[in-house]
């Protein structure tokens, strides 16, 4: 299989949600507190604990143009948190969810997507970096949608 990194969002993104309490597009932040695991940290890629508070803003993982870039909501731990080194290794907060895997061009345009557990993430990630085009791959949660991380060739 192709070599890659997972990548979380930057730090400047989940700082600037902390210092700031407004997202890229200027709207405000929401604060939540989890009661549950459904609430995924972008930076640090590991689960909220319940009673743990959490920031809710909209985001644009995107770095290309297109049509396809879009902003959807993201969680950041409203602490401070050490963002999650680019590498190879799954987070665990991958495994425990049905995934939506899309493949991207240089230029952010779609060419294949598909769902899969998150348990057998390497098969449909093998599928999408075996094309040549496949720039990039971003990783969402299949039912709300919300962006996970991206996943570069290494």
């Amino acid at each position: 299989m192709t070599r890659f990194r997972i990548v979380p969002i930057e730090t400047a993104v989940a700082e600037r949600a902390r210092r700031h309490r407004v997202d890229e597009l200027g709207r405000p932040v929401v604060v939540q507190v989890a009661d549950s695991g459904g609430f995924p940290c972008r930076h640090c890629l590991e689960d909220a604990v319940p009673g743990e508070a959490m920031l809710l803003f909209g985001h644009s993982p995107f770095t290309t143009g297109g049509p396809y870039r879009e902003i959807g909501p993201i969680y950041v731990h409203e602490r401070s948190c050490a963002r999650r080194p680019p590498s190879a290794e799954i987070p665990e907060q991958l495994r425990r969810r049905l995934l939506a895997l899309r493949g991207y061009d240089a230029a952010g345009n779609l060419l294949d997507a598909d769902v899969v557990d998150g348990r057998e993430l390497e098969s449909l990630l093998a599928r999408l970096l075996a094309r040549d085009d496949v720039a990039f791959v971003h990783v969402r949660n299949a039912r709300p949608g919300c962006f996970s991380c991206a996943i570069v060739r290494a």
